[in-house]
């Protein structure tokens, strides 16, 4: 190993890096590519998906050849009660937003927890559960050019080769703190484009290091915080049932409100909210409940970056809308 180099042009300033959370996680350069891992150590014959997910975590089942099953979910985003799983299959289940700890304990009552995979893409601060696996994707909660954990006892995931291109990930995240959103957002999509690839790969050194910088306590404690005050504001208007006790660091303040509100509109007053996911529309028919959520459901970001007077002209924004 090359002696640690001395003196020349500095590197980019971060606080002191610690382990970071679940110490114990494989880490990846994506939470797709750490399901294809999985997928090729366990070699299910089959795998039950919810119809309300992302193409991104078909897409490992596709590469790895197994075969997939859809399962439609009940009003509280529980699985459908008719679902059977035999011995040979797993059953992933996403936990949306943060906000489903019950229904996962439930899960775990009610199949074999080595056949379960949970999804915590959403649900960062979520810990691991005893399942097969968890799988985290932290840049959907911080400002890292790509990465993906995961918490399992199957042997034989981890990558050797380490991913190398974060750099050219890190545009976007650089444009938006310099600039505008707007200025970085070609940036981000080809970004997004590069992590199309879910041949599984090492975690990068520059994600790696960004990733032990980030004060995780504050994170939490302040989206909790900022969920709260625009459920208190926006409950009355919101037709999911939403558990304030289960908050914990959740990804957003998901509001399904009665109409549909134009993303677009939000767009031109820079209110950015996010569709998940388009990708549903094809998988399911008019009038049943995962397209109503993929036409209706407003994401509201509640995140670090915000305090009560960003908030305030969210809600009154959205509360004009309706």
């Amino acid at each position: 190993m090359l002696d640690k180099a001395i003196g020349g042009y500095f590197e980019l300033e971060l606080p002191p890096g610690g382990p970071g959370p679940y110490p114990g996680a494989f880490k990846f350069q994506s939470a797709r590519a750490a399901f294809c891992a999985l997928l090729r150590a366990g070699r299910p014959r089959r795998v039950w998906v919810p119809r309300y997910i992302c193409d991104a975590m078909l897409a490992p089942l596709k590469v790895v050849g197994i075969a997939v099953e859809f399962y439609t979910l009940e009003e509280d985003f529980s699985v459908a009660a008719d679902l059977q799983l035999q011995a040979d299959e797993w059953l992933l289940y996403v936990n949306y937003f943060g906000l489903c700890s019950l229904q996962q304990q439930r899960l775990l009552q009610r199949f074999n927890p080595a056949q379960v995979v949970f999804d915590h893409a959403q649900a960062f601060f979520t810990p691991p559960l005893d399942c097969l696996a968890t799988i985290y994707s932290p840049r959907k909660f911080f400002g890292l050019p790509d990465g993906g954990l995961m918490v399992t006892r199957l042997p034989g995931v981890e990558p050797a080769e380490v991913d190398e291109g974060a750099l050219l990930r890190a545009t976007h995240l650089l444009k938006r703190l310099a600039g505008t959103p707007e200025s970085g957002y070609a940036d981000y999509q080809n970004a997004e484009r590069s992590l199309e690839d879910v041949e599984p790969k090492r975690m990068s050194v520059l994600t790696e290091r960004l990733f032990t910088s980030i004060d995780y306590a504050a994170v939490k404690e302040k989206r909790n915080e900022n969920f709260r005050f625009l459920h208190h504001a926006l409950a009355g208007s919101n037709t999911l049932s939403l558990d304030l006790d289960l908050v914990d660091g959740p990804l957003c303040y998901p509001m399904l409100p009665t109409t549909s509100v134009s993303h677009a509109s939000l767009a031109k007053q820079r209110i950015f909210v996010a569709r998940y996911w388009p990708d549903v529309m094809a998988r399911t028919c008019p009038g049943d409940r995962e397209r109503l959520f993929c036409e209706r459901l407003l994401p509201l970001s509640c995140d670090q970056r915000y305090g009560k007077s960003d908030l305030l002209n969210v809600i009154n924004t959205v509360k004009g809308a309706l």
